[in-house]
């Protein structure tokens, strides 16, 4: 039976796991030893380094995209292992984020990878007959599985099950035992409130002639002997479980040890067991995200100090091929994970669950306690947020915005960033790429409400939306806001000039001579509706090894003159756009350089999902169907050349997927594999291809 409070448990425990990662990933090894991060930090608490934004970690990718095998294979079934190996095809830019491409035989990750690229299905992919014992047992068994404990609550054996299947495509032997335990423990952690009992029972998933379970057990005995002193049994790891012991770069065994040993010693406080598992080294990111997720289920969300919680801010960025996915509102999430952990259950989910997610449009509710959903301000000042629950519009949360003593035509910025540039991190962390998830035409509403406690004259606001490249401000217009009463503001995104957009909120300022001091509330805040945008070229900027606002995989994308050089051997893709825009109409001028397969992509769901059109072999035009494949849907004699400029078009209106050429319709086909995806251009084959700017409208 799920819990009641099976949401915020499930928010809790998913941003303990970003949490431990965030604090760990700094004094990761190889370069920061055990001795280096205890002579330098101490007894560490609180995050050891300050980041703008904490860029995308491997160990926060795989949970996520590695259960979208729920989302587009397994939808009513148990997932098997290559249901998340196609995942692990679709979702990765090759050679760039996800994960550790540290070459084959030597990056488990990336040994897996090319196995699947070259046919061999998973589990063989991860096994230890493919790629050896070593290979096999590195950390990634465990470190990529919480979010299967988190949609099992209360049910061990099936987390562990689940977490074992989405482990074999890479890993084995002592890796899936790992992927069973820390699931377990996940799972464990909804219905129960002692970590020890926690750990003890989640080894019942662990095969009892396991070296897993023996460096288990040799933690439990010791902390048993000695309870006090966790850097005692952090030596006893080092000298009889260390990494002198096991082959590789980063095995699972001592991180197991480890894992164990700070969740017995954190003694059930969620913040002392990720420090622990942070001081005892070895890969600390990890094993503090590992034992994050545990203890904050366990604990739940008010055990989480704010000190780790604010810094993280609900958001969450990651660095697959689809980049407005790369963009991840923590509360959202949790209500997507929750919903899979229902249907995963057999139970119905409530309603007011299943009405507050919305997968296709951003919508922030506010309902989960302390939540914030990414939300920032220009100058934190004057300004300052924070959840509340003692006025809603709608339910019991909302954002409260201090407005701190802000004289006349003073003011400032409250905003959600549906898009973000290099500038914005401090690092460059697993090369995340973004696409905006706000446009042109659609449409935005929020609720207002104001507090005010000083100044005679009510506070104006204006809606708004900022243009990246150029920063500027492209506002609708300020208004009063009614003192006491929930006020509607709406808007539509006005034409962007060819820039993605940055920021989506209000403008708020001051309007008397006396300073202005209060509160303004902020309620359902959404984006929504049909996009119509332009993407200019010329004034987009090269960041993270990509030109913004794409996500690039294989062959070369140069700008030349105003229009996007694109070469390759092979098929290479450059996507844009939102990853569920459903009837779409995509225009941009092609000009053939050299070869053939000058297409453009539609609904296109990863690197090996959607479909592409435009001309294919000397004399032809043609749309295909990516499925982890291409085939050809519909072809037709048209004779286009090299160094002529054409005007394609390609739109997508229920099933049916339809080129133009110069305003010409040359051929349509009938499809119902993929209802949306994303848009962007796709060099099919050898050759190279100039791509002007892109015109996107859904229909």
């Amino acid at each position: 039976m799920i819990p009641t409070d099976y949401l915020e448990r499930v928010y809790a425990g998913f941003l303990g796991m970003n949490i431990g990662i965030r604090l760990g990933a700094p004094v990761e090894a190889t370069i920061w030893s055990y001795d280096r991060i205890r002579n330098t930090y101490g007894d560490i608490h609180a995050y050891v380094k300050d980041y703008i934004h904490f860029a995308a970690d491997d160990d926060a990718n795989g949970p996520y995209y590695f259960l979208r095998a729920l989302k587009d294979d397994a939808v009513d079934r148990e997932p098997c292992p290559q249901d998340v190996g196609r995942a692990w095809l679709n979702y990765a830019r090759e050679g760039v984020g996800m994960f550790w491409w540290g070459g084959y035989g030597r990056s488990t990750e990336h040994t897996a990878y090319l196995n699947l690229k070259a046919g061999v299905p998973a589990p063989q992919s991860g096994s230890i007959a493919q790629n050896g014992k070593t290979i096999a047992e590195q950390i990634g068994g465990q470190i990529f599985i919480d979010t299967w404990g988190l949609i099992s609550p209360c049910d061990p054996a099936a987390a562990a099950r689940r977490a074992a299947v989405s482990a074999s495509v890479s890993h084995d032997g002592e890796g899936l035992e790992g992927a069973r335990f820390i699931a377990a423990c996940i799972a464990l952690a909804f219905s129960m409130q002692d970590i020890g009992r926690i750990v003890e029972e989640a080894l019942k998933q662990v095969g009892p002639e396991s070296t897993y379970r023996r460096v288990a057990e040799a933690v439990i005995a010791f902390h048993r002997a000695h309870p006090e002193d966790f850097r005692a049994c952090r030596q006893m790891l080092e000298e009889d479980f260390g990494y002198d012991k096991y082959p590789g770069v980063c095995h699972i065994i001592p991180n197991a040890g480890v894992c164990v040993l700070s969740m017995l010693y954190g003694e059930g406080d969620f913040a002392r067991t990720v420090e622990i598992a942070t001081m005892c080294g070895w890969d600390t990111d990890c094993n503090a995200g590992n034992v994050g997720t545990v203890l904050g289920v366990m604990c739940g969300i008010d055990s989480i100090p704010d000190r780790y919680r604010k810094p993280i801010n609900d958001l969450l960025v990651l660095s697959g091929i689809a980049g407005s996915l790369n963009i991840l509102d923590i509360p959202s999430y949790a209500k997507e994970l929750a919903l899979l952990g229902y249907r995963m259950s057999g139970e119905e989910a409530p309603a007011a669950l299943r009405d507050s997610f919305h997968e296709e449009e951003t919508f922030f509710d506010f309902e989960l306690p302390g939540s914030t959903h990414g939300f920032h301000v220009s100058d934190p000042f004057t300004t300052a947020l924070r959840h509340t629950d003692e006025l809603a519009f709608r339910g019991h949360g909302a954002l409260s915005i201090l407005v701190d003593r802000v004289g006349r035509f003073e003011g400032g910025r409250v905003y959600y960033k549906p898009f973000f540039r290099r500038a914005d991190f401090s690092d460059e962390r697993y090369s995340p790429v973004f696409s905006p998830r706000a446009y042109a035409g659609q449409q935005v509403s929020f609720q207002l409400y104001l507090d005010q406690w000083e100044g005679s004259q009510p506070v104006l606001v204006a809606p708004y939306v900022r243009l990246s490249m150029s920063g500027k401000i492209l506002d609708l217009g300020y208004r009063p806001l009614c003192r006491g009463q929930w006020q509607e503001i709406s808007f539509t995104i006005p034409d962007t000039e060819g820039e993605p957009v940055d920021e989506v909120g209000f403008l708020y300022e001051g309007n008397c001579k006396d300073r202005t001091l209060g509160r303004i509330l902020l309620d359902e805040f959404r984006i929504y509706g049909k996009a119509d945008y332009r993407i200019e070229l010329a004034r987009q900027k090269t960041e993270f090894g990509c030109l913004t606002p794409f996500s690039q995989n294989h062959g070369a994308w140069t700008m030349e003159s105003g229009r996007l050089h694109a070469m390759s051997c092979d098929t290479a893709q450059c996507f844009t756009g939102q990853y569920f825009t459903r009837d779409v109409k995509l225009t941009v001028p092609v000009q053939p350089e050299h070869g053939e397969g000058h297409t453009l992509a539609v609904r296109a769901q990863g690197a090996m999902r959607g479909y592409y059109a435009g001309f294919g072999k000397p004399g032809k035009a043609v749309i295909f169907k990516q499925d982890f494949g291409l085939s050809v849907l519909a072809e037709c004699d048209f004779d286009w050349h090299c160094g002529r400029n054409y005007q394609l078009t390609v739109t997508a209106q229920g099933n049916c997927i339809t080129l133009f050429a110069d305003g010409k319709a040359l051929l349509s086909a009938q499809d119902e594999a993929f209802a949306y995806g994303m848009v962007g251009l796709v060099r099919v084959g050898m050759g190279r291809t100039l791509y002007g700017d892109l015109q996107v409208k859904a229909l």
